[in-house]
């Protein structure tokens, strides 16, 4: 395994649609999520998109540590989990908005609103097919990264750019990002 370079924002490969895995038993893709793993657990992140490390394939990894993920969640060993073409539907109209960092747009951080559930399907890092629902955390951080695969940032999900803040200045971002939170719950609106 090696570490990989990660794209960072302005690069073209975070902008262009990924081309669907053609194989997803080729081993030149089980290197890749191997190495995509061992890069995004490095740089200290939940999620890595395959463009992210300049190639434009559809394969994402995520980690959902398991105090983030309802109980009756499927992830893989140590919560990482690997997915290959995958496709994203949201599971009804609720929205919730969040805090989301990224490892192409290091030190920001932005309010950001995502489905609060959703479908995801795909293919595992085995090969196998792979269906599950996820909530809050685990759905945020899948749809963050399907959206690389698409081209987008999730600066482009920002309903409001000031909202966007140094982590250095967190405190503040956490503060409006409960505010809004509970407008979301309030209000239940959409993305």
């Amino acid at each position: 395994m090696s570490l990989l370079k990660i794209a960072r924002m302005g690069h073209p490969v975070l902008r262009r649609t990924a081309d669907p895995v053609a194989d997803p038993t080729d081993p030149a893709v089980a290197q890749l999520i191997a190495d995509m793993v061992e890069t995004m657990l490095d740089a200290s992140g939940v999620g890595l998109a395959a463009p992210q490390v300049h190639v434009s394939r559809r394969i994402i990894v995520f980690q959902v540590p398991a105090a983030r993920r309802h109980h009756d969640e499927p992830v893989g060993p140590d919560g990482v989990m690997a997915l290959i073409n995958p496709v994203v539907e949201p599971l009804g109209d609720r929205v919730e908005s969040g805090i989301e960092g990224c490892l192409s747009i290091p030190e920001l951080r932005g309010v950001v609103p995502r489905w609060a559930a959703i479908r995801y399907s795909g293919i595992g890092a085995d090969g196998a097919p792979v269906t599950c629902e996820a909530h809050g955390f685990h759905a945020r951080v899948v749809q963050h990264e399907v959206d690389h695969l698409d081209g987008v940032l999730y600066l482009d999900r920002m309903l409001d750019l000031r909202l966007l803040a140094f982590e250095s200045e967190l405190q503040y971002l956490v503060d409006e990002a409960a505010t809004l939170a509970a407008l979301d719950a309030a209000e239940g609106t959409s993305p």
